[in-house]
């Protein structure tokens, strides 16, 4: 973890994905709080600290977007990218309802997710 470097919070239950995400991140400078699940990432007491949460769209127990709309819910505003396998135009629209406009479908390519995280970082005043 970087002194002051931008906090990215990183939702999959997938392990491999999220520790893959966790590493290529923090090579990039940022500070990952990573999570297994909706409800450890609605239970992290510094999830306020958050400039920007990278979550999956398919989790048991919650989906991505139920996280969303609870997150939302509480207050948080940090923008939102949503990963999937697979992102429907039917996904694409409820997602933009929920104003997550951000939907990268995996496997990213070409630092897709990395832009879309530095941009959304650089949208969102630090806490």
């Amino acid at each position: 973890m970087l002194l002051n470097s931008p906090v990215v919070g990183v939702v999959d239950d997938d392990a491999a994905v999220r520790n893959a995400l966790k590493f290529s991140l923090e090579m990039e400078g940022l500070t990952v709080r990573d999570h297994d699940r909706a409800a450890s990432l609605l239970g992290d007491p510094e999830l306020s600290s958050c400039r920007c949460l990278v979550i999956d769209f398919h989790m048991p127990a919650m989906d991505g977007l139920e996280l969303v709309a609870a997150l939302r819910a509480r207050g948080i505003t940090a923008p939102v990218i949503l990963i999937t396998g697979r992102a429907t135009r039917d996904l694409r629209m409820r997602a933009e309802k929920l104003g997550v406009p951000r939907l990268i479908e995996k496997p990213w390519l070409d630092g897709e997710l990395l832009k879309a995280i530095q941009a959304a970082i650089s949208d969102t005043p630090s806490p």
